[in-house]
């Protein structure tokens, strides 16, 4: 079958299986490999991505489930130029990240959390991040990160 889904501003049209899985369509055919695939399971967050403007894991759409709608990336986020997202930029002043790998789910979550709930408290953001699964940093420099993007005081 075809489909056509607008990634990060652009139309990408190709023939898929029908169980083709979103992370797999814009890792393969959009050829954007931020989202990263973890354990295909909902379980990690690691693909997480904007559908419409909320947070899903593209593991768990199909890609024909996306067709004729808007997907954004991690790459998809940051102004021209090459400017970082005021999410992406708080993650690296905040230190929320260590080997990577789920920090664009990280960061896609956060941004759909933040812009749901612009002020959120310290319990908000990790209940709000709870199906991102971090192995590295313990939680506290990606709260602080989520935070500082809402523009409150972070804790050290």
């Amino acid at each position: 079958m075809k489909v056509s889904i607008e990634i990060n501003g652009t139309t990408v049209s190709e023939e898929v299986e029908d169980r083709t899985l979103l992370v797999h369509f814009v890792r393969e055919q959009a050829g954007l490999t931020a989202t990263n695939i973890g354990c295909d399971t909902t379980s990690c967050g690691a693909c997480t991505v904007l559908l419409d403007g909320e947070s899903v894991k593209s593991c768990t759409v199909l890609a024909a489930q996306a067709d004729g709608h808007s997907v954004t990336t991690l790459e998809g986020l940051g102004g021209e130029g090459g400017d970082l997202h005021p999410v992406q930029r708080a993650f690296r002043e905040e230190h929320g990240l260590q080997c990577g790998f789920c920090t664009p789910g990280m960061i896609m979550a956060s941004v759909s959390l933040l812009e749901h709930n612009p002020k959120p408290t310290r319990q908000e953001v990790r209940e709000g991040l709870e199906g991102n699964l971090c192995r590295c940093t313990g939680y506290h420099n990606i709260v602080n990160a989520v935070m500082n993007a809402s523009g409150q005081e972070v804790q050290r």
